[in-house]
Formats: C-alpha cells, sequence, structure tokens
C-alpha cells in the first residue's frame, strides 16, 4: 500500500525512547483516493513513537464496504529500502509488482514483498470483494540488506492454539511456531492473535524485544492498559511476559515485535533512506524512470531502480514534491 499523502510529513524514525509502562499510540484517520474513498487507521509512525523494532508503518483498515468507497486502488508506485507485509482478514486483493511477481493477498495468508534498493507495485482489490478488512505493515531494512534485490514470498501459517488463543504466526519465531520467510531484518516478530471471550493470554516473549499490540476488532487489556479499538499499545524491552486480556466479545489483536534497530532512517512518502540526499535521488530517478520528469545529469549510467511493469495496468502515481527544506532529523 502507497501512503497517498500529497505533502507527506518527514518521519525520521531513531531507535524507541525508553518507556517505563505500556504506551498507548492512538491512531490517526487518513483517507485513501478521491470522493469515493477508503479511510485507514495509521499508528504507526507518528511522533510520539516511530519504530517498533524494524517496524516502520501501520495502516488499519476496514470492515470497508467497497459498494460505497471503492475498495483499494493502490496503482503503480515505488518503495525504497522496507519490506511491505499485507495481511487480510476478509476479502481479496490482487498484487503486482516489477519484480515479475502476480499473487492474490487472502485472509490468513501472507504476502511479503521485500523492495530492497527499488521496486514499484500495485494492489487493487479483486471485483468480487464486497467487504475489505487487513492491515498493512511495512518495516525498515537495517543497512546490510536494503542495497539488496527485490523479492516476494508467500506464506500460510498453520494456527497455534493455547487456552484461549489461537495465533498465526507470520514473521518470525513465536509460541513454538517458526515462520519460514526469509525478512533480511533480523529478530522481527509478526502474529494474529484471536483471544476467546474473557481469556486472559499470559505470553512469554522476548524480554530483548520491544513489542505492539493492535487491538484490531474491539478494545482490550495489555498489561492492565486498557487499549481501545484501533489503537496501538507499545511495551518496552525488559519483562519476558505480555498479558492480553480480551472482554467478553473475544478479540483479534496483531502483534509485532523486534529488537530495536538502532539505525536513524528518514522515511518520506514510499521511500526509506538515511538522509534527504539519499530521499531526494530516490524521487528524481522514479519520476525519470517512469516518464513524469527529464532525467537528472546525475544519474546518467546508473541501473534502474524500479523495474518494468505490464502496459496494460492502470498509470502509476507520481510522487509528491519534496519540502523546500532539506529533511533533517528531528531532536
Amino acid at each position: 500500500m502507497t501512503n497517498l499523502d500529497s505533502r507527506p510529513d518527514l518521519e525520521v524514525l531513531d531507535p524507541g525512547q525508553p518507556c517505563t509502562a505500556t504506551e498507548i499510540l492512538e491512531p490517526r484517520a487518513v483517507p485513501l483516493g478521491g470522493v469515493r474513498e477508503m479511510t485507514v487507521y495509521r499508528t504507526l509512525p507518528q511522533r510520539q513513537r516511530s519504530l517498533v523494532g524494524a517496524w516502520c508503518f501501520l495502516d488499519h483498515y476496514g470492515p470497508d464496504d467497497i459498494s460505497l468507497t471503492g475498495g483499494m486502488r493502490m496503482p503503480r508506485h515505488p518503495h525504497t529500502g522496507l519490506a511491505t507485509v499485507s495481511w487480510l482478514f476478509t476479502g481479496r486483493v490482487e498484487h503486482l509488482d516489477s519484480g515479475g511477481n502476480a499473487a492474490s493477498v487472502v485472509p490468513g495468508e501472507l504476502n511479503l514483498m521485500i523492495a530492497g534498493r527499488g521496486i514499484t507495485h500495485q494492489e487493487i482489490s479483486d471485483p468480487g470483494t464486497n467487504i475489505l478488512h487487513g492491515v498493512q505493515l511495512w518495516y525498515a531494512l537495517p543497512d546490510e540488506t536494503r542495497f539488496s534485490e527485490n523479492a516476494f514470498a508467500h506464506y500460510a501459517p498453520e494456527p497455534v492454539t493455547l487456552p484461549g488463543v489461537t495465533a498465526r504466526v507470520f514473521i518470525g519465531a513465536f509460541l513454538g511456531a517458526v515462520s519460514p520467510v526469509d525478512t533480511r531484518t533480523p529478530d522481527l516478530l509478526g502474529a494474529e492473535l484471536i483471544l476467546e471471550p474473557g481469556a486472559s493470554a499470559q505470553l512469554t516473549v522476548r524480554a530483548d524485544f520491544e513489542h505492539a499490540v493492535l487491538a484490531e476488532s474491539v478494545a482490550v487489556t495489555v498489561n492492565s492498559t486498557a487499549v481501545d479499538h484501533r489503537s496501538l499499545a507499545y511495551v518496552p524491552p525488559g519483562s519476558d511476559t505480555l498479558v492480553i486480556t480480551a472482554g467478553d466479545t473475544g478479540a483479534r489483536v496483531i502483534l509485532l515485535g523486534g529488537v530495536p534497530l538502532r539505525e536513524q532512517i528518514v522515511m518520506w512518502w514510499n521511500f526509506v533512506g538515511r538522509d534527504h540526499d539519499e530521499i531526494a535521488e530516490y524521487r528524481r530517478r522514479y519520476q525519470a524512470e517512469l516518464g513524469f520528469e527529464q532525467a537528472d545529469p546525475r544519474d546518467v549510467g546508473k541501473p534502474a531502480l524500479f523495474g518494468e511493469f505490464p502496459a496494460d495496468q492502470p498509470p502509476p502515481l507520481p510522487a509528491p514534491p519534496l519540502p523546500n527544506s532539506r529533511l533533517l532529523p528531528r531532536e
């Protein structure tokens, strides 16, 4: 999924700030599209906290009646230095990328796209879908793998059942389940947990991880802290136990985790880089490669970043203009 903000803010993603208690990150409603638009609820990134491990972006959407909103129509757009994680609860989305991968995103099955040094893709909801409901996640690639080749992986995790809880682990290792997907980012966790009505799950987690729990379906309690529907609870490293409690109707949550990245990362629009000049070059080369602007002499002789795409697809998205000032780290 693309960030469709017409004037995206600079996000400098520093390692997670110290925190001694569960911290609540409230969602921000972001409309995607025009008159008929789909709204997503974004909890990462924000000024209060930009990273959870390497996770740097979380959009939650639906249940969305696409007869009213038109569904998901994300035409071709770029990514660099990150990986996208698509996870659905209801509906179907068709994915196509410039690495030559065409795949369906369906409930309970992971689609992972690693952008590496550059890729373009599109995501369009299937015409047969009536209700669309899911999450779109990004994680930042560490310095050692961020210039690697792009890649795509699909994985359907088997459910793991504990008293009161059913989990599907799509990234990393948790509750005895291990995802085989190569993330090119060590020490990362992503899982869907479904809690039965009234269940309180006491989960053993890695003490060196920071964790985040998205209250996906209804409000829940995380470590005795109330978490409203669509909000994200952040739990800092230091404890090997995480307690998630559901109300009378049960709950579904998304659990993310990872070792703090400890790399300063500049994220602007759909690009992840390390400084202003990298971001400016990514934008410049994308605009030239897709024909929106003339090629810059500085880029003559450089290999294409963003790849080829079938000609019969919707027109690509142009990049928004850069801010007038240099992209600088926040203090």
